[in-house]
């Protein structure tokens, strides 16, 4: 068995998803496993390079895991021979740049989302990773959540009939920062630092969407900013310019319709941080981050509206669990993995710049809608 080392450069490590889901537990987690394991015996070791821009946070990092390369210079990193892949966890605003830098240094390119802050910026990029001839990624985490790989086994195992709809509902109530420190930083909330809940989220309602049902063809958004002032980090108000809540209905192929919420400023009365419940002509089903609970035609109850009386029907209690039947890891290890399968050994990946672009045209397109009050069609995106 021979070890095929890898130089990976993750930039932003000291951010919250750059640190825990990213360096914790996706590459770390691999170098633990052993490695990993190709079908020639091979096994991938990661070598994190760390870079960011706080020296005292980048090193506190670093010996917390018995690391020893990291910089603040990201010139000198991608100008290392050792380093093939070039990883972005940044805020918005600063990857367009870092990615460009990665580009021109020939490394292969994995970033989170969204790619770009327009979709125009985005395509610029998908042109220049092809005349570079890079291998690119982007982070499509929700792909590989239990509860929508559950979900999708249903879909592909024809479980709905023809499917009708899907509602969806996400989000928490995010603390202002006066009574308690905010879960997110406040950079989230203010436009003019590349923050909004449209931004953020409809990349991910984008590939959920097209990869478990059907491409989505128009929006209509309604994007609202409900808490106009929060607290920062350091203890000082400032006016929140960014939307913290969006209400989308999307168009998909074959009359499928989708309605998701996203919101910062809910308090959450469901069984998980996001649901999605689909209905179909065969079948329904709900599906959180872990669990997928289903109701088939030939056992749907038949409820009858009286308002006049108390409800005696355990509603939850008449859908059945979806097994898991396999051990799910955690998801963005999982892509962790099938992109370093695919720098390595030419294994596919269909989440690359292109898929990435797709994300940020529909924020754009609902960000647009929102603006004018109205339905925005989705024009298909190709290189």
């Amino acid at each position: 068995m021979s070890r095929r080392s890898i130089g990976i450069i993750v930039n932003g490590v000291t951010g919250r998803m750059g640190y825990r889901q990213h360096l914790v537990r996706s590459l770390l987690a691999i170098r633990e496993q052993g490695g990993l394991a190709l079908p020639d015996g091979t096994r991938i070791w990661p070598e994190p390079i760390l870079v960011g821009r706080d020296e005292g946070r980048l090193r506190a990092v670093a010996e917390r895991h018995g690391l020893t390369d990291w910089t603040t210079d990201l010139a000198a990193a991608l100008a290392r021979d050792d380093a093939e892949i070039y990883f972005d966890a940044q805020v918005t605003q600063q990857r367009e740049k870092a990615i460009r830098q990665a580009i021109d240094a020939g490394k292969h390119i994995y970033t989170e989302k969204p790619l770009a802050e327009s979709s125009a910026a985005a395509m610029e990029l998908v042109r220049a990773a092809d005349a570079a001839g890079i291998r690119t990624g982007v982070v499509q985490d929700k792909l590989f959540l239990p509860g929508l790989r559950k979900l999708k086994r249903l879909v592909d195992g024809g479980f709905f009939g023809r499917i009708l709809s899907v509602r969806g509902e996400f989000g928490y109530w995010v603390f202002e920062g006066d009574w308690q420190p905010a879960q997110r930083p406040s950079w989230n909330y203010r436009v003019e630092d590349g923050g909004g809940i449209v931004m953020d989220m409809f990349p991910h309602w984008q590939y959920v969407l097209e990869e478990l049902f059907a491409p989505v063809r128009a929006v209509t958004c309604l994007a609202a900013t409900h808490v106009p002032e929060r607290v920062d980090e350091a203890g000082r108000p400032y006016p929140a310019t960014a939307d913290d809540a969006a209400y989308g209905i999307f168009e998909l192929d074959g009359g499928i319709v989708a309605a998701l919420n996203s919101s910062w400023c809910t308090r959450v009365h469901r069984d998980e941080l996001v649901e999605f419940h689909v209905d179909g002509t065969e079948g329904s089903a709900v599906a959180g981050l872990r669990r997928c609970r289903v109701q088939h035609r030939a056992v749907t109850p038949k409820p009858v509206w009286n308002p006049d009386l108390p409800a005696t029907e355990d509603f939850r209690a008449q859908w059945t669990e979806v097994p898991d039947n396999e051990e799910f890891d955690n998801g963005f290890k999982v892509q962790w993995e099938a992109f370093l399968r695919h720098v390595v050994a030419g294994a596919p990946f269909g989440w690359d710049f292109l898929a990435g672009a797709r994300g940020v045209q529909l924020a754009e397109l609902g960000l647009r809608s929102a603006r004018e009050g109205r339905r925005v069609e989705v024009p298909e995106l190709t290189r």
